[in-house]
């Protein structure tokens, strides 16, 4: 299906909740985000039953988070993006509430790009430890006040670190 598509039939349904309409994609306002999402999975004219992926993009301006939904009753797929304008705290609802499978997801989400999911149960770092410096995903990451190249300085299992728990040598 198409973005304009589903833009138009997300818009029958739910008037002025959606921004904008693309052949590839349609783009949701974050107030109305749960809503449609789960309109769209229980919908049976949609059947968007699987979310198969979800993930950041850094546009400068805004951040946005994109959902790629599958129906297999239908056999078709659809894209859903959300935007957030806030470059220092960026932050949209979770989508665990429609797709339990969108937790692992949201939470890479925030780990590489710092995109809060508001509602998320278990919001935390996933790939990189507590106190890594940054979102190396954001293309602000490597021009961060004094030129410092966050969370690369050191690395846990460098040459000399106990990783054994029992202590140093």
């Amino acid at each position: 299906v198409t973005g304009i598509q589903l833009a138009h039939s997300i818009d029958g349904q739910f008037p002025d909740a959606v921004e904008d309409g693309q052949p590839e994609f349609a783009v949701v306002k974050s107030d109305n985000l749960i809503e449609v999402l789960t309109w769209l999975r229980d919908d049976p004219d949609h059947a968007y039953q699987f979310l198969s992926s979800l993930t950041g993009v850094d546009r400068i301006q805004w951040f946005e988070v994109v959902y790629h939904l599958e129906s297999f009753k239908h056999n078709r797929a659809a894209t859903i993006k959300v935007r957030s304008d806030d470059r220092e705290n960026p932050s949209v609802p979770s989508a665990v509430p429609v797709w339990l499978g969108a937790q692992l997801q949201e939470r890479e989400a925030y780990d590489l790009f710092g995109i809060r999911f508001e509602g998320n149960p278990d919001l935390r770092r996933i790939f990189l430890w507590d106190g890594f410096a940054g979102f190396p995903l954001r293309k602000d990451y490597l021009n961060l006040p004094g030129g410092k190249r966050p969370g690369l300085e050191r690395f846990p299992g460098e040459p000399g670190d106990d990783l054994s728990g029992r202590g140093t040598k």
